[in-house]
């Protein structure tokens, strides 16, 4: 008898063991990929929200095991704000530990070439929690200079993460990284600050993406503000009329009225045109002293540049580019006709 109620509890034992098993030590993810995401907002760290979005999101197969488990672990006490990831595969234990833990997974922030406030806004709020209309007030009282001072770069933050932090991150790797690689003493050296460089190698940053042609485009700007030339530079003019997709920019576009018209204002604009990247930045920093005063385009359109040291020289370098450039733009007006011609043929055969 006694050997009977032993097998009995034993059986209870490995059958509860069992369906303990299944309900929160086995795979539970109810999604198809390789891995989601669970975001809780701070706004929204509450039972019902995580609830919600683990329902909405079909994060788990069985929400009701998380719920009761999560009750039992004391997790809905201890909420915490962040973007989780859940890989496919894990339990609902996993699950809850690693929400109860606040073991989230961090936003990797990639900064490239960006022109206005607003385009770093929109990455931002892309992103992270705060949208981009938050982060554009609070550039707006707080002021862009704070835009003006990033190193594009891969950068890591918590999702959470307010506007302000983000910022002053930022901020303190731009400063960080001025101090690298001796470059404010190479900043002094030239008799600029870095503010000033970052500006002048946003212009350049815009001119090339030829990393030759940088520091002798940089020469050339130096050389220009030494004299009091006005820079000239067409991308400050694009940047005024905000038109980032002129191949041309024509005289008519040179009387726009703002301070980043640089044909009509000598020295500086008043800030960068984008954000630089650090090799341009180190291109400028690094420029080498020449006579070079202008620059065009070579009339093979593929991205390198004459350099002159007298406007004859230039002028005629300027007319070879400039027919070069008008028959591409005919040609590329002929082929695009051609096809549009070919389509309106063939949808009406």
């Amino acid at each position: 008898m006694i050997k009977k109620i032993f097998l009995v509890i034993l059986v209870a034992i490995l059958l509860v063991s069992a369906l303990t098993w299944y309900k929160f030590l086995s795979p539970k993810t109810a999604f198809a990929g390789e891995r989601k995401y669970l975001y809780i907002r701070t706004s929204q760290a509450t039972k019902q929200a995580v609830l919600d979005s683990i329902a909405t999101d079909s994060i788990l197969s069985n929400p009701s095991d998380f719920e009761w488990l999560a009750e039992k672990m004391d997790y809905w006490q201890r909420i915490k704000p962040g973007r989780y990831q859940i890989k496919q595969g894990e339990s609902v234990l996993d699950i809850v530990r690693k929400l109860r833990n606040g073991s989230h997974t961090p936003v990797n922030l990639v900064i490239n070439k960006l022109r206005l406030p607003q385009d770093l806004a929109k990455l931002v709020g892309k992103n992270f929690e705060v949208d981009s209309s938050s982060v554009i007030q609070w550039l707006d009282s707080a002021g862009t200079d704070h835009f003006h001072k990033i190193i594009p770069n891969t950068y890591s933050f918590p999702w959470t993460y307010s506007t302000t932090r983000i910022f002053k991150k930022l901020n303190e790797e731009y400063d960080k990284w001025w101090k690298e690689e001796e470059r404010l003493e190479k900043a002094k050296a030239k008799g600029y600050t870095p503010e000033q460089v970052y500006t002048i190698a946003s212009i350049v940053e815009e001119e090339s993406n030829n990393a030759d042609d940088k520091l002798k485009i940089a020469s050339v700007y130096f050389n220009r503000l030494q004299r009091g030339m006005p820079l000239q530079a067409d991308p400050t003019i694009r940047y005024a009329l905000k038109n980032f997709t002129m191949n041309r920019v024509y005289y008519k576009d040179l009387e726009v009225p703002s301070p980043y018209n640089t044909y009509r204002n000598p020295g500086l604009p008043p800030g960068p045109i984008c954000t630089p990247s650090p090799t341009t930045i180190d291109a400028v920093l690094d420029a080498p002293v020449t006579d070079y005063l202008f620059f065009v385009a070579n009339a093979d359109l593929m991205g390198g540049s004459t350099f002159t040291s007298n406007l004859a020289d230039h002028n005629r370098a300027a007319k070879i580019y400039q027919d070069s450039l008008s028959a591409w733009l005919l040609r590329k007006a002929a082929k695009q006709k051609a096809a549009a011609d070919s389509l309106a043929k063939a949808s009406r055969s």
